[in-house]
């Protein structure tokens, strides 16, 4: 018995040594995430409900800024009309041209790794990088896009100084840049399956059939993922339009973010964007629960034993 207490007590501190120095190891990320990202998120949340211009400390006010943003605010709703406009073309099409290169890229070609390279190579650019390389791009009198129109006859539309195009000037910037989504379709592409294709063939079905009927249900995971982290990306859109449009012309590319910022840290209205930002994450967590609740209708998940 005291040689079974004895390597008991043994065992339990050197389980305590370990657990203490894999805390100790893990203590710089925690405390980081404790400061950076509980305190934040539970110090927005009371800041939503006081008014706090970060000159003076802040002083509870109830729902008045809640109020403020629903009745009075008239850019709240043009820059959650900003922000949906661009979230429902930017993320389908990028979703669509990251896998069509992806097809494109699976297949055996010469210089293959060079592509690969080639058409990842602008996801990995800075943003600020590539908005100021887009801002000559789109550049309504010299720009590159507009003088290969007027080589095939078409007069190019003043991209970024019109409150028309502004917004599909950014959507394009973005489907630029979908080299990393376009990675994750590749590998999910090249895990599908051989045989099944095969069987397919045997049966009879074409190009198109085995694209619908096979690729498509075997990529639905990652097509989900790819979906979700597309609308939570695109609803945080804010480095683009703050440096090619700085929310212009006429706030068309006043995204919510941007107009976020500007109550933050342009009028000091901490207490006021703080409200916002609470409202941003309950839109972004409904729209995530919303495509989460319906993916048992269309992902397909592959289990062991069963195709």
């Amino acid at each position: 018995m005291a040689v079974k207490a004895f390597g008991v007590r043994k065992f339990s501190k050197t389980v305590l040594k370990e657990n203490l120095a894999g805390y100790l190891f893990a203590a710089p990320w925690l405390i980081g995430f404790a400061v950076f990202t509980v305190y934040a998120i539970f110090s927005a949340i009371y800041y939503g409900f006081a008014d706090y211009s970060v000159l003076k400390g802040p002083e509870w006010i109830g729902l008045e800024n809640y109020r403020n943003i629903f009745t009075d605010d008239k850019l709240f709703g043009k820059s959650l009309y900003n922000t949906a406009y661009y979230s429902a073309f930017a993320v389908p099409i990028g979703i669509i041209t990251a896998l069509l290169l992806a097809m494109l890229l699976n297949q055996k070609v010469v210089a293959l790794s060079w592509f690969r390279a080639i058409f990842y190579v602008p996801s990995v650019v800075p943003v600020v990088a590539s908005s100021l390389l887009w801002i000559w791009i789109l550049n309504s009198q010299f720009g590159l896009l507009n003088v290969f129109l007027s080589f095939i006859g078409i007069e190019g539309p003043a991209w970024l100084a019109s409150p028309k195009w502004s917004k599909p000037s950014l959507i394009i910037m973005n489907t630029w840049g979908v080299g990393g989504t376009m990675i994750i379709f590749l590998a999910s592409l090249q895990d599908v399956p051989r045989q099944l294709y095969e069987a397919a063939e045997i049966d009879g079905a074409n190009v198109w059939h085995r694209f619908r009927y096979v690729t498509i249900p075997m990529i639905t995971p990652t097509i989900f993922f790819a979906l979700v982290m597309g609308i939570i990306g695109a609803f945080q859109t804010f480095v683009q339009a703050y440096i090619i449009t700085e929310g212009g012309p006429a706030d068309s590319t006043l995204f919510y973010v941007l107009y976020l910022y500007r109550n933050a840290f342009v009028y000091y209205k901490m207490g006021y964007a703080s409200a916002l930002a609470m409202i941003l994450f309950v839109i972004v967590l409904a729209l995530t629960l919303i495509i989460v609740s319906t993916s048992n209708r269309w992902v397909y998940y592959e289990t062991e034993g069963k195709r």
